[in-house]
């Protein structure tokens, strides 16, 4: 039929090919004396004969229904509107209270809540909690000598559990993109806070993000923020006790992490000779290569670090120094190092030479190793005005006496990288920070050096070979390679007694690479009250483990098949594993009883 109702739209086309209907904003704005309040409408099909009635007299006639339909055309559609009458929403009304009055009533629907929302793991998953209470057990009946694990306290493990799992806070803090993170911002703030007093830094010089999921996603993130795909980066070689996250190509030009596949990498090494790093040729390759970012650290390196000389090298090249302390952060933030070697070197000395913060621009760290908390990384940044002496910082030109790195970083963290925090793992890493700045864990630190200095002795005084003799931090690499051993098959042995280390690639004198050694670290057994004394027997331990090695290796012979098939019926395995566990089970377990 013919319509005279202008309904003042116009059209837009949508992606599934329907029409959006929107107010005219000439007649939305007409001013009038007196305004029509809307009134609901409904879209309905065009009419069709089956929507009229004959009359007595044989004319058409509306259903009752459709009195109020009035059918119409706009850009080519047929379309109908139909006013709702009064009496239909107060029968929806009806309806939908009839349906609430059939539902549960408050106390039965928390009560289904609670049902599966309060449950106990043994009882939601006995499956799960099984395999953890196995794994528990193991914690507690071995020794722990991986050199990045460490045991956390119950608080930790409470915030990591906690509440704080169930809010999403994507953003920083003041800044989110979710409402309701008032509190998770006081919890974020108060963790940078803390942070930046574990290592005694000024808050107007260093910024910090705690953020990252791990120090790989921080070291990313770093890179990220810096640099341009292709750019360069130089860190320490991982055979040579570097970290994959640095840059990594294996001998056949595989390469191995992020980090070589999205920018160019090129590593400095260690003398073969002395498992030092050698800074001449250092400095002569990145002079040549010229990278952006210039990294120190590593997973593997039991020297201290030439921070000094690494900052030369740096300005020398124009490249912004970065360090990974990952391994060495809670030897840094308990200033072990100053405390240990004092009758070497003036104080001032000796903390410019061993502290990375004095010298680098940018830090990073994991958070689960020494620091014993949750599992995750921080990136500290420097902030503020430059020392004059400084080499070129990218992005920044010669004219900028100003560090930019914090809006660049926390950008990187999120949105290029992440996505929301971890706001338990933020809580539980804030609890850890407190601790850091506790005497009692300046304490732990310096017994965890002692432990490893004197194991290493120990080792030494078996006439085991040590990379490097020895060590200045919390572990060392044992080289395998002079009792015929791969460091898979003694981590195996080791694994079959109840004692946990890990297999490391040795650099070898002519330049292969040979999984031929193991490192071992002394934090996790620490936390556990393990002193001197307590390593000597550790010491005994492991050198038993090396025979038992050795004895399956001469009579089974070194394929893996033939190897694991002869530790399976040596009782000296059997042996071994109930001394491990009698020693073990003498000493407490943080975080949870046996």
């Amino acid at each position: 039929m013919d319509s005279k109702l202008n309904l003042g739209f116009h059209r837009t086309q949508i992606a599934d090919d329907s029409i959006s209907l929107q107010l005219d904003s000439s007649l939305r704005d007409l001013p009038t004396a007196n305004p029509v309040s809307p009134v609901p409408l409904q879209l309905l099909e065009p009419l069709t004969e089956s929507h009229y009635c004959n009359n007595q007299n044989g004319e058409k006639e509306e259903d009752d229904d459709d009195r109020d339909v009035e059918e119409f055309r706009i850009l080519g559609h047929s379309l109908c509107f139909k006013r709702r009458r009064e009496s239909d929403s107060l029968t929806s009304n009806k309806r939908d209270a009839s349906s609430s009055s059939n539902g549960l009533d408050v106390e039965e629907r928390r009560s289904l809540v609670k049902t599966w929302g309060n449950q106990p793991l043994s009882a939601a998953d006995s499956e799960i909690f099984e395999i953890m209470e196995k794994e528990k057990e193991r914690q507690f009946k071995g020794i722990e000598l991986i050199a990045s694990e460490n045991f956390v306290c119950r608080a930790v493990m409470e915030a990591l559990g906690s509440h704080l799992t169930n809010k999403y806070s994507e953003g920083m803090p003041a800044a989110r993109y979710y409402g309701g993170n008032q509190y998770i911002d006081e919890i974020e703030l108060l963790c940078c806070k803390r942070a930046l007093e574990a290592f005694g830094l000024d808050s107007e010089s260093w910024g910090v993000n705690v953020q990252p999921y791990s120090c790989t996603s921080a070291n990313f993130a770093v890179y990220t923020g810096l640099l341009l795909p292709g750019d360069r980066i130089m860190g320490l070689d991982t055979p040579s006790g570097g970290n994959t996250s640095h840059g990594y190509y294996t001998p056949h030009g595989r390469k191995v992490s992020g980090a070589s596949i999205f920018f160019e990498s090129l590593p400095y090494k260690v003398n073969p000779q002395t498992g030092y790093i050698d800074f001449d040729k250092l400095e002569e390759r990145a002079l040549d290569f010229r990278p952006k970012i210039l990294i120190c650290g590593g997973s593997s390196y039991p020297r201290e670090w030439g921070y000094a000389r690494l900052r030369h090298i740096a300005d020398k090249c124009g490249a912004v120094l970065m360090c990974d302390m990952a391994q060495i952060s809670g030897l840094v933030a308990a200033k072990v190092h100053i405390t240990i070697l004092l009758f070497c070197l003036s104080i001032p000395a000796l903390m410019e030479c061993l502290n990375p913060f004095v010298y680098c621009d940018i830090v990073t760290s994991t958070t689960h190793k020494s620091l014993r908390g949750p599992r995750g990384g921080i990136i500290f940044y420097r902030k503020g005005t430059k020392p004059r002496k400084r080499g070129i910082h990218l992005g920044q030109g010669d004219e900028s006496d100003q560090y930019d790195f914090e809006e660049k970083i926390n950008f990187a963290v999120f949105p290029s990288l992440q996505g929301g925090p971890h706001n338990n793992h933020i809580a539980a890493l804030a609890i850890a920070f407190k601790q850091v700045a506790t005497p009692e864990y300046k304490a732990y630190m310096q017994q965890v050096k002692k432990n490893a200095q004197y194991l290493a002795a120990a080792l030494l005084r078996r006439k085991c070979r040590l990379v490097t003799g020895g060590t200045d931090n919390h572990l060392l690499l044992w080289d395998l390679r002079p009792l015929g051993l791969t460091g898979k098959a003694y981590e195996k042995v080791c694994e079959l007694c109840h004692i946990t280390v890990n297999k490391i690639a040795i650099f070898g004198e002519n330049g292969t690479i040979t999984p031929g050694g193991v490192r071992i670290g002394t934090p996790a057994m620490t936390s556990r009250g393990c002193l001197e004394s307590d390593f000597e027997t550790i010491a005994d331990f492991l050198l038993k483990a090396a025979h038992i090695a050795c004895m399956v290796l001469r009579e089974h012979g070194k394929l893996q098949k033939a190897f694991m098939n002869g530790l399976q019926t040596k009782k000296e395995i059997l042996e071994l594993q109930k001394q491990v566990e009698n020693f073990a089970t003498q000493f407490a377990m943080p975080g949870f009883d046996m």
